[in-house]
């Protein structure tokens, strides 16, 4: 019998419109890119996240981006999974990573939180690792930065030029994910998606 429940697809990000454009919140632009492509508004408040639904990639999905600043992730994760019944082979957790250069993307099926808060609390909260999620690199803060300034600035005039393309890359991955599976998501798109120079 064919598994008809949807994949949950999560951003993560901080709500409000001062940090829109931070580097903290690239997982929820990579949800918008993948709602403007699937054409399904995120707009639906549920559980503590802003939510759309639809189909892609031929199979139904929830797009979500928690409201409840990043580091309560959980809250709003561990209530859409438990009340639409979300098996975890088809969770996917969208986020920013600093130990990656920008413009490097990296799925996993599993991990540790590896320092990212948000993902901890939904490690927390599912009680599991798991699951799966795409990292979107940042890069590291330059000098003595504090890491946790760095994360709350926007993106540099050089790095916002090529998002468009990190974004774009980063929602066929995801579709990858859904068509396919996660390894062959991973062996396509795990890498640089700027060539340097």
């Amino acid at each position: 019998m064919k598994d008809n429940t949807p994949y949950l697809i999560i951003g993560l990000g901080n709500p409000g419109p001062k940090y829109y454009n931070n580097r903290h919140n690239v997982g929820f632009m990579v949800a918008d890119a993948l709602g403007d492509r699937a054409n399904i508004p995120i707009r639906r408040f549920e559980f503590r996240a802003l939510i759309g639904k639809g189909d892609f990639a031929g199979a139904r999905l929830i797009l979500a981006k928690p409201q409840t600043y990043m580091n309560n992730s959980g809250q709003a994760v561990s209530a859409l999974v438990n009340f639409y019944k979300i098996p975890i082979e088809k969770i996917l957790v969208i986020h920013d990573d600093l130990d990656l250069p920008f413009g490097t993307l990296r799925m996993r099926p599993q991990g540790s939180a590896g320092g990212q808060r948000g993902l901890g609390s939904i490690i927390a909260k599912l009680n599991t690792q798991n699951f799966a999620r795409l990292r979107v690199g940042i890069g590291r803060p330059p000098g003595r930065m504090d890491p946790s300034d760095y994360v709350l600035h926007d993106f540099d005039p050089p790095e916002e030029e090529m998002l468009s393309d990190v974004l774009d890359t980063a929602v066929k991955a995801v579709r990858m994910f859904i068509e396919q599976d996660i390894e062959q998501a991973m062996n396509t798109f795990n890498g640089p998606v700027i060539d340097e120079e």
